[in-house]
């Protein structure tokens, strides 16, 4: 009998520790139930920190470079009415010596002039529209010449000049190499050969075998928007203010002739003829056909602005016509491809 009270009382302790097994095992599956959902909402938690943490950071990024480029922007714009105002000094001052180590008068040939304005510095070019080749006027030699030294092939160098010849005459007679109304209406969005001046030199982009890489540059090379003008009225370059690649398209004008030019002209404001027949001795009578000695109102400035100790600029070019003491804007691009690009210190 107490054999089976015992086994009965180990029966029920068996079971007894069968239950408290069983139970021990349900808390622990329940605990690690709520270990895995704590780890879960941890790691969502953390995944909507990092969410937001990005967020805000791209979001500070995007106002610091808008704050940036507006303030370069800025910038930039006073340097445009810093060109404007710079030459209507030079016009009313032309008579005053060149001072070297001092601040004076803006040349306008293209001179990097640099400047500090506030938190920002500006880079500024300004260029006399007659010292470039008028593409409206110009013979078909200069704009030859012209490509040619910028390093462009001469089988597309014919097919450029005779269709921008093409382009602003009054017939529908192609030349060579050139393209009229034939050519352009078979195009996948045709249209018809403009047979008229040029309004801008942008327009170049219509006439066939000129890029984006020919008129805007591309690497190392400049584009040849830099060097034509539809504003000067002449066929006639002025050596004062002609960058070397408008001297050299002169024909029979050698690197070393262009680069004297250029040299002289460090020392003075405007070159005479004088100051020309001396340098140039019996050449002169070879070049003096193609030069125009007389500085004209009209002016292609150039202006980059950005902030001190920053990569980010904002570029701005116009042309400004310049009459007595008021000015008009014959085009202002803004932003724009730069040439002036701040290479120099700011004065």
């Amino acid at each position: 009998m107490r054999g089976l009270i015992v086994k009965s009382a180990g029966g029920r302790a068996d079971i007894r520790s069968g239950a408290r097994f069983s139970a021990g095992r349900g808390r622990r599956a329940e605990e690690g139930i709520a270990l895995i959902m704590v780890l879960w909402v941890i790691t969502l938690l953390m995944a909507i920190v990092l969410s937001f943490s990005f967020s805000t950071r791209t979001t500070t990024s995007t106002a610091l470079a808008f704050r940036e480029g507006m303030e370069a922007r800025f910038v930039a714009e006073s340097g445009i009415q810093r060109g404007i105002m710079e030459v209507f000094y030079r016009r009313q001052n032309m008579n005053q010596p060149l001072v070297e180590g001092e601040e004076g008068i803006w040349k306008v040939d293209g001179t990097l002039n640099g400047f500090i304005i506030g938190s920002g510095e500006c880079f500024v070019r300004v260029m006399d529209e007659s010292g470039k080749v008028d593409i409206n006027r110009a013979t078909d030699v200069i704009l030859k010449n012209l490509f040619l030294n910028l390093g462009i092939q001469e089988d597309q160098v014919n097919i450029i000049v005779d269709s921008i010849m093409d382009w602003k005459d009054e017939d529908n007679l192609h030349r060579l190499s050139g393209a009229e109304d034939e050519y352009y209406m078979s195009l996948p969005r045709p249209y018809r050969a403009k047979n008229s001046s040029f309004d801008t030199i942008e327009e170049l982009l219509l006439v066939r075998g000129i890029t984006p890489a020919i008129l805007y540059g591309e690497g190392k090379r400049r584009g040849v928007i830099d060097f034509l003008t539809v504003s000067s009225g002449t066929d006639k370059i002025n050596p004062s203010a002609a960058p070397r690649e408008a001297l050299m398209a002169i024909p029979g004008m050698s690197p070393e002739i262009a680069d004297s030019i250029i040299e002289l002209r460090k020392e003075k404001l405007t070159l005479t003829a004088q100051d020309l027949a001396l340098l140039l001795g019996p050449g002169y009578v070879t070049y003096s056909p193609y030069f125009s000695l007389n500085e004209g109102n009209i002016y292609s400035i150039e202006a980059v602005g950005r902030k001190k100790d920053t990569k980010g600029q904002y570029a701005i070019r116009s042309v400004v016509a310049i009459e007595g003491n008021k000015h008009t804007y014959f085009s202002y691009k803004s932003p724009a491809t730069a040439t002036a690009e701040p290479e120099a210190a700011a004065q």
